[in-house]
């Protein structure tokens, strides 16, 4: 029993102490390529500058300044053109091409918004090649890929996790659009790895949920209010209803986990005031889930399959988190007298102390 326990802790400040993390990388990343008549193409990066920044300077053994500003980050990417390069594969048949690379950093319009980089890439089809692959090492996370020949204005998409070789694509004819169910299937392992393992601050906000009671009726209650709230405000986000700037939303994120945590210190029971701020920070979550959702684009004819699909995903997540929980520690000790004391107030405290550093994190970042 106290190994489950050292377990989870142990697994707990492993993952969500990592420096490098980040709230949702999945979506932060777009890959569109294009075919000129089998001559020449054009590939165009659009990632988030400052992360891919903090990328390039730890390689180098260095240490980002965070006060760098959008021409700042346009030369550092420049300076760094060599080891940008070395993540990057592009291959026509068995042979490699090196192609011309620009760099640009889109200014930030207000103190709010992310600064965007934009990487465009060019080059020349060798004669006779048949087919494409490409690979890109500076993300950790799913990012789409779409292609397309250039006189046509459909694309078909493809899913890579960061570092992925993609399947040769034919240069004749760009992959084909996935049906519905392909689109079902693809968007509902999206959402699911958006939460396990991706998604550590919604892991840590449901195991803040889970650890108040160990009762199945707490737990229903909880989980049930933040899933109406968390599906509202991603279907409302999706549909350009309700639009909040992430530069709000990811600090209130933490907030919420840290706020649940340190009421699981005070709180043995249920209270119905808990029901109402759980509902209050699903719809905070739910529009986490609609930005990573929003970068990562919605297929226009399947949208709304992709949408719930999608959040699909996400509780299918979520229920994993619970059920791992339950095996490791609440299925063995979850009645014991000493429950609260060994396990939910030392545990509460540790994600505390972790969403209470990620709020300060993103405040600053």
């Amino acid at each position: 029993m106290r190994a489950s326990v050292a377990v989870l802790t142990v697994l707990v400040v492993a993952v969500a102490s990592r420096p490098t993390l980040r709230a949702h990388e999945i979506g932060t990343t777009r890959v569109s390529v294009v075919f000129e008549e089998g001559r020449t193409y054009q590939i165009d990066i659009v990632t988030d500058a400052t992360a891919l920044a903090e990328k390039l300077e730890a390689s180098a053994g260095r240490t980002l300044n965070a006060d760098m500003r959008s021409e700042q980050l346009q030369s550092l990417m420049a300076g760094a053109d060599a080891m940008f390069r070395g993540r990057i594969t592009l291959m026509f048949d068995d042979a490699e091409a090196r192609p011309a690379i620009a760099y640009a950093v889109r200014p930030v319009p207000d103190a709010s918004s992310a600064s965007t980089a934009a990487i465009h890439l060019t080059g020349e089809i060798p004669p006779g090649a048949r087919h494409f692959t490409w690979k890109y090492g500076w993300t950790f996370a799913s990012y789409a890929m779409t292609v397309r020949n250039a006189s046509s204005v459909e694309s078909a998409t493809e899913w890579l996790e960061g570092g992925q070789t993609s399947p040769p694509i034919s240069l004749a004819a760009p992959p084909s659009h996935l049906d519905r169910l392909q689109t079902a299937w693809r968007y509902l392992v999206l959402g699911f790895t958006h939460i396990v393992p991706k998604g550590l601050d919604h892991v840590l906000f449901v195991l803040g949920l889970y650890l108040l009671s160990g009762r199945a009726r707490s737990i229903l209650w909880q989980v049930s209010a933040f899933t109406v709230a968390h599906s509202i405000t991603l279907g409302l986000s999706m549909y350009g209803i309700v639009s909040v700037t992430p530069r709000i939303v990811e600090p209130l994120i933490a907030v919420s986990i840290a706020y649940v945590a340190v009421e699981n210190i005070f709180l043995s029971e249920l209270k119905s005031w808990r029901i109402a701020l759980v509902f209050a920070f699903g719809l905070l979550h739910g529009m986490g889930f609609a930005g990573a959702l929003r970068e990562l684009g919605l297929p226009r004819t399947e949208f709304l399959t992709a949408l719930l699909t999608f959040n699909a995903g996400v509780e299918t997540g979520q229920l994993a988190v619970i059920g791992a929980a339950f095996l490791l520690v609440g299925w063995h000790c979850a009645h014991r007298g000493w429950y609260r004391r060994r396990v939910v107030v030392p545990a509460s405290a540790l994600i505390a102390c972790i969403a209470a550093y990620w709020t300060v994190q993103r405040l600053m970042s």
